[in-house]
């Protein structure tokens, strides 16, 4: 009884102590940005310790005992506000406040302020506030790593590498097909008409607030996943005014060594931009515009840009916001080294030292404005255009066994210019219609075309007795010209109505229902023609110069028919494929807040998919059509539990699928150096089920440690194979019933020292990696049965992992910044990027599997500030210059299949804010 006494008056004394202080909560909002909310501004008892912080609402909370006080509201940059009140114990005060920036601020401080969602501390509190899994990287932190590009921002983050050599990324292993990227919440279309996604590296980082990775679905997305989502979100200017100017040079460590004798073909203009295409009378003359003989380029690169915003007050309430900037971008590279075809005995079917010359650019411009009408109600429109081009000269020198000739070596030369333009056009709304509904909406109409105008392509013996060259012919197509065009337009549509539920007891809304449509219509053309330059016995006995090959394909020999003819597949008819893709999409979602601690989200969304592919190639002269409809109900959920003001665990399941591109269904053969590749009209598409459970701690705002343990089952899995055929191609299967992904992730940001003071000082480290196993049926009978007999395969074993997964994937960050007073700073990053081995592709018929071997990177970035209007940065990447090596893992021991070193890139930078 004593004890139950005990317990009874504890209990009241406890109770009694949590009535007896009293809450303050509010709003803080900025008066020079129409009374947006304000995150991170700080609510202090004046003379105490005892302080609260805005969240990403602008929302705060303060607990004080009984009495009288006197309240500070501040904020970095802005004017502080007191207020006097009294409170009574369990009295709950609302008490709201606008601030304004003081007269003396410096203007990069407001910016910063204003746009919150580049800072790296503002993403975090808005990862731990969401109920889905979220992850981000910000402005901030792109600017902290020296990160210049999309592809590499993505390739920073936890569970995900990037392919050497390309802008291919994978995600938690799972590669290009599995993922899916947009731009402010609208979808964008690919510029490679092999690829599903656009390709993240055109994107300058320039143009980004932050970006988004949702490795978990949910019902606003497209049912097209399984690996991520990649969202763009473009800069959203806000501040009073600015103007900033930045220019840099930069070299490449290979390049530069090559600098007396850097080749590139000709034709493409230093801009990037190329105007010329098939000739007049192409089968009936010789008569190109571009020359066969490479050009001697000096290999130094450089950049520009120009960025500037305004902001201006339309009548009391509304605010019109402007962002422009625009940028140019060029490098050199060179890279040298072995590359191989093995067959199953380790015997060299190719064996030969490549040589690659490379000038890319990138030319960005971008102009985005929004109109807050009122806090109720906002439009904008985005507008970017993007165009890069890849010039590359590629040379090939030793043996082919397809071409036999004990006496002389065979020297292939390539020359490639690729131009891709991009541009998007987005129209989006945010409408408060009550306190409770929401409307937003969004559409877009995006074009993108890839050309590949004049790719040349040569093939010579060089014998070694008399040490001269000449031209040589196994097939009609060994010496030719190719031209190819694509044309992707897309246009989207996003519309979502949301209702907030009543309220709880601390004014937060106790849940939310969203329906909402989202449509996406594509539409693609693709045509290529290639011309052939036929060799007469002759003409193969003549000696060539290989830098000067234009003294033999020229209209004098041509027109005189002793030397070679120009021959094409069907004479000016080019070969096409056209693909049709039209989505339709209902969806509902209820997130709901079961208790304090606990909150979900159930979604289910329905898709009606319809894509269609036609062609006319030299495999089917008549032409094809293929057609899919697909029925697709998309269930998702996700779950929180808040396990306490600092650490939350979440739950993710869902159900997605995997479509087929148009190229991987067209009858339609592209044909490398190395390889060949054919489409496959049986190809069909892949369902997927996928399951997340995440713990996360946040420490401090800018500290972070968290897991994830994941796990994937696919079936019917799409992969890339080497077909049983004469020529090998390579062409894409359902390889079997089922594939699954399972593994863990771990993130970890931490300040090791924090030097308190006014002005910034500190250390930080950074830390994330994944470990994770992949693996995947391989059925012949499956793959021969769904295709009817025409794409046979011999594949080596019966199982495998997913192509482009590393078991184990890993980045890691060192971080030290400084400020001084007269607005000058330094911040140094050094980090490293480490990925396993992946495999690249499947043996076949007894060979190996391809596999790209472990491999890391070591970059350093020096950002200084000399005063508050001028900057300079210095970079120096892949600072350890590894080897990159595939090997071919044969019974008998691997065989190396290509190897090469990518140089060290350095660049010089200087910027000056207006």
């Amino acid at each position: 009884m004593k004890i139950k006494l005990l317990f009874i008056t504890l209990l009241l004394s406890t109770l009694g102590f949590a009535q007896s202080k009293g809450t303050i909560s509010g709003v803080i909002t900025d008066k020079d940005l129409n009374n947006e909310t304000l995150p991170f501004a700080t609510v202090t008892v004046k003379g105490t310790t005892n302080a609260a912080q805005t969240d990403i609402d602008g929302k705060y909370a303060l607990e004080v005992n009984p009495g009288t006080y006197v309240l500070v509201y501040g904020f970095l940059g802005y004017e502080s506000q007191e207020e006097r009140i009294t409170i009574a114990a369990g009295e709950k005060r609302t008490i709201n406040k606008t601030l304004t920036s003081g007269s003396v601020t410096l203007e990069d401080v407001v910016i910063e302020s204003i746009q919150s969602r580049q800072k790296e501390t503002a993403l975090l509190m808005e990862q731990q506030k969401a109920v889905e899994i979220k992850q981000n990287i910000g402005a901030q932190e792109l600017s902290r790593k020296g990160i210049g590009d999309v592809a590499t921002a993505v390739a920073k983050t936890s569970g995900v590498s990037k392919q050497e050599g390309s802008n291919n990324v994978y995600v938690r292993g799972l590669g290009d097909r599995y993922n899916s990227t947009s731009m402010n919440g609208l979808p964008m279309p690919s510029n490679d008409p092999e690829k599903k996604n656009i390709a993240l590296g055109l994107f300058s980082t320039d143009i980004v607030e932050y970006i988004s990775i949702d490795k978990s679905y949910n019902a606003k997305m497209y049912g097209d996943f399984a690996g991520g989502n990649v969202d763009i979100v473009s800069k959203d200017y806000r501040g009073k005014g600015m103007l900033e100017i930045s220019l840099g040079s930069k070299i490449n460590t290979n390049a530069v060594s090559k600098s007396d004798n850097f080749l590139l073909q000709q034709g493409p203009n230093k801009s990037g931009f190329v105007n010329y295409g098939i000739p007049n009378n192409p089968l009936g003359a010789y008569n190109y515009e571009n020359s066969l003989n490479p050009t001697k380029e000096a290999p130094f690169g450089g950049n520009f840009g120009i960025k500037a915003g305004k902001s201006f007050d339309i009548g009391e309430e509304g605010r019109l916001n402007f962002f422009a900037t625009a940028s140019f971008d060029n490098g050199y590279s060179y890279r040298e080294g072995l590359t191989r075809s093995i067959n199953a005995q380790g015997v060299f079917n190719k064996d030969f030292h490549q040589e690659n010359f490379t000038y890319t650019t990138n030319s960005t411009a971008m102009f985005n404005t929004n109109y807050r009408i009122n806090n109720n109600h906002k439009i904008g429109y985005n507008l970017l255009y993007v165009n890069s081009s890849d010039q590359s000269r590629d040379t090939y020198f030793g043996s082919d066994r397809d071409y036999d000739n004990a006496n002389a070596d065979l020297l292939i030369q390539r020359g490639t210019f690729m131009q891709n333009s991009v541009l998007i056009n987005q129209l989006l709304g945010n409408h408060r219609i009550t306190d409770n509904i929401d409307l937003d909406w969004g559409v877009s109409y995006n074009t993108v075309k890839g050309d590949m105008p004049d790719r040349t392509q040569n093939k010579m013996f060089y014998t070694r007795d008399t040490q001269d060259f000449k031209l040589v012919e196994r097939t009609i197509t060994d010496n030719q010209r190719y031209f190819q065009n694509l044309k992707e337009d897309e246009m989207a549509a996003n519309l979502a109505v949301s209702y907030k539920l009543a309220k709880n007891e601390a004014g937060d809304s106790k849940g939310k229902i969203t329906l909402g449509y989202n449509g996406r219509f594509k539409k693609r053309d693709f045509e290529a023609i290639q011309f052939n330059s036929d060799l007469t016995s002759q003409g193969q006995q003549v000696v060539v110069n290989p830098n000067n090959l234009d003294a033999f394909f020229n209209q004098s020999n041509y027109q005189n028919g002793e030397f070679f003819s120009l021959q094409s597949f069907a004479g000016l008819n080019p070969q096409t494929y056209n693909g049709d893709q039209k989505i339709h999409a209902a969806i509902g979602s209820f997130e709901y807040k079961l208790s304090e601690k606990l909150s979900g989200v159930i979604g289910l969304r329905y898709e009606k998919i319809e894509q269609t592919v036609d062609w006319r190639t030299q495999l089917d002269a008549g032409g094809g059509t293929n057609t899919f409809n697909r029925n697709e109900f998309l269930p998702s959920l996700v779950m929180k539990y808040e396990v306490n003001d600092k650490q939350n665990l979440r739950l993710a399941a869902s159900k997605t699928y995997t479509l087929p591109q148009f190229k991987e269904r067209a009858y339609f053969i592209y044909e490398d150096v190395m390889e060949s590749k054919v489409g496959n009209e049986f190809l069909y598409p892949s369902q997927n089920y996928n399951l997340d459970l995440k713990w996360e701690m946040f420490p401090q705002n800018d500290e972070l440690f968290s897991v994830t343990v994941f796990g994937k089952y696919i079936k019917d899995p799409i992969n890339e194979i080497i077909i049983a055929s004469s020529t090998n191609d390579i062409s894409w299967v359902n390889i079997g019933d089922q594939g699954h992904a399972f593994g863990a992730e771990f993130e970890a940001r931490k300040n090791i020292f924090d030097f308190d003071g006014e002005l910034a000082n500190k250390l930080s480290f950074g830390l994330n990696a994944s470990v994770m196993k992949t693996d995947q049926d391989i059925d012949n009978e499956k793959i021969a049965k769904e295709t009817q007999g025409r794409k046979a395969s011999n594949l080596t074993d019966t199982s495998s992992g997913f192509t482009g997964a590393s078991d184990l994937v890993m980045n890691a960050d060192l971080t030290y910044s400084k400020e001084w007073k007269n607005d000058s700073g330094i911040m140094a990053t050094l980090s490293y990027t480490h990925n396993s081995d992946k495999l690249y592709a499947l043996g076949n018929e007894g060979k190996g599997n391809l596999v790209d071997k472990a491999i890391g990177s070591l970059d350093f970035v020096l950002k200084t500030k000399l005063n508050k209007n001028l900057g300079i940065d210095f970079g120096a990447r892949n600072i350890l210059n590894p080897t990159f090596e595939r090997v071919q893992e044969n019974a008998s021991g691997d065989v190396k299949a290509l190897s090469y070193k990518r140089g060290v890139n350095i660049g010089l930078g200087l910027n000056y804010n207006f």
